[in-house]
């Protein structure tokens, strides 16, 4: 379930023990789809390090209140207007006070005070310290303000002791996050979204082309720039459907996906749905060529100094093939290329009889295939956009944007 794609959270973690748990939470947030901006304060660095959040979150992580590399060197205002969620995870008696109380002398409780974005805690301490009448009194106060209250979990405690105050399990944390944001996205109304009345059909992924029955000639394609697309799609009101070869990812939760291993099952899903389409996005890595004949046993060696030939055939060209349809919908391709971006682009774009193309080069360190990250040249017939390098969350909603743009 990809609810989160495109989420942004400020994970706040304070100095409990259970902050070492922190980067298996960062990490299991981020693969449904969020993007994680870790705000550390100075007793948490004593069970977590600075290094191992920054490497599984991608971000830099935060610890200071005027940050020189930050916008106007204003980290707290910069990072409480970001965010769509502050997660203060785990989050002890004192950082409870403090917040309860309005108090500002860090980062994290700078920005719970300075944002409008909801704030969940997911409280942890001794038994003794949650049973209190202090924190009791500050749990109420935060509810009333509407904070979301996450926990705590029952069990025994490093101290020894068991009862209430421990934090709750990671897998509860990304549950409780992401019925969040399916709730705030339930509440949405539909009609109040650029692309609602819309179908849009995006191809993801790579695809198969089998060889005998245990392999397969196939690409690096991990399905993350169709996905992220078919998600901001889904956000902006569109109905989606995703057509989406082999991928070890979870499709957005609120997109119909159909799977399929070949180019010629793709082609034929495609064909079906295009017809009756707003928009087609032609984003897989699609096979160019398949095995002409496909062994029915597993192929075996004969000699040792034998080599092998296998006779290939070309694959049927979906998105030319969708542009040609007598009542096409906006249809758009991509370019991966190594080489020659722009030319090869323009040329598709033509040859193909494209309304838009999106070209990037995987060639590149750092994008492309199997990264987080993309660089896109869009062109249509009059124009041409550039989108920097970026999440590829963040290129598939200034994608989305391009799109609809050009339909208008």
């Amino acid at each position: 379930m990809q609810i989160l794609q495109g989420k942004k959270i400020v994970l706040g973690l304070t100095g409990g023990i259970a902050a070492y748990k922190a980067p298996e939470l960062v990490r299991r947030l981020k693969d449904q789809g969020a993007d994680i901006r870790v705000v550390i304060t100075d007793s948490a660095k004593a069970f977590v390090s600075t290094l191992s959040l920054q490497a599984v979150s991608a971000n830099p992580v935060a610890d200071s209140l005027l940050d020189p590399a930050a916008e106007l060197a204003m980290g707290h205002i910069e990072l409480a207007k970001w965010a769509d969620l502050i997660l203060i995870a785990p989050a002890t008696a004192n950082t409870i006070a403090k917040v309860t109380h309005g108090m500002a002398d860090d980062l994290l409780t700078t920005i719970c005070l300075a944002t409008a974005s909801p704030v969940a805690i997911a409280p942890a301490m001794n038994q003794q310290m949650w049973h209190s009448q202090a924190t009791q009194a500050n749990i109420e106060t935060l509810k009333q303000r509407n904070f979301l209250l996450w926990g705590p979990g029952s069990g025994e405690q490093a101290c020894g002791d068991v009862g209430l105050g421990r934090m709750i399990d990671i897998p509860e944390l990304v549950k409780h996050t992401t019925d969040f944001f399916s709730r705030t996205i339930e509440s949405t109304p539909k009609t109040s979204l650029p692309l609602t009345g819309q179908h849009w059909v995006i191809t993801a992924g790579p695809t198969r082309e089998a060889i005998d029955p245990v392999r397969y000639i196939s690409n690096h394609s991990s399905g993350k720039m169709g996905y992220a697309i078919a998600s901001a799609a889904e956000q902006a009101g569109a109905n989606v459907t995703i057509i989406s070869g082999p991928v070890n990812i979870q499709p957005p939760e609120q997109c119909e996906t159909i799977n399929v291993n070949s180019a010629v099952e793709m082609h034929a899903s495609a064909m079906k749905l295009a017809p009756k389409a707003t928009v087609f996005v032609a984003c897989a890595a699609v096979a160019d060529y398949r095995v002409e004949n496909i062994a029915d046993q597993k192929m075996k060696k004969k000699n040792k100094d034998d080599g092998l030939t296998l006779t290939l055939v070309q694959n049927p060209d979906i998105v030319a093939d969708v542009a040609s349809l007598q009542n096409k919908p906006f249809t758009v391709g991509f370019a991966a290329e190594t080489q020659n971006v722009e030319a090869y682009a323009l040329g598709k774009l033509t040859r193909k009889n494209l309304d838009m193309i999106a070209a990037n080069n995987v060639a590149t360190d750092g994008q492309g295939f199997n990264s987080n990250d993309n660089a896109l040249c869009v062109y249509s017939k009059d124009t041409k956009t550039d989108i920097p390098l970026g999440s590829k969350v963040d290129i598939a909603k200034q994608l989305v944007s391009l799109i609809h743009q050009q339909q208008s």
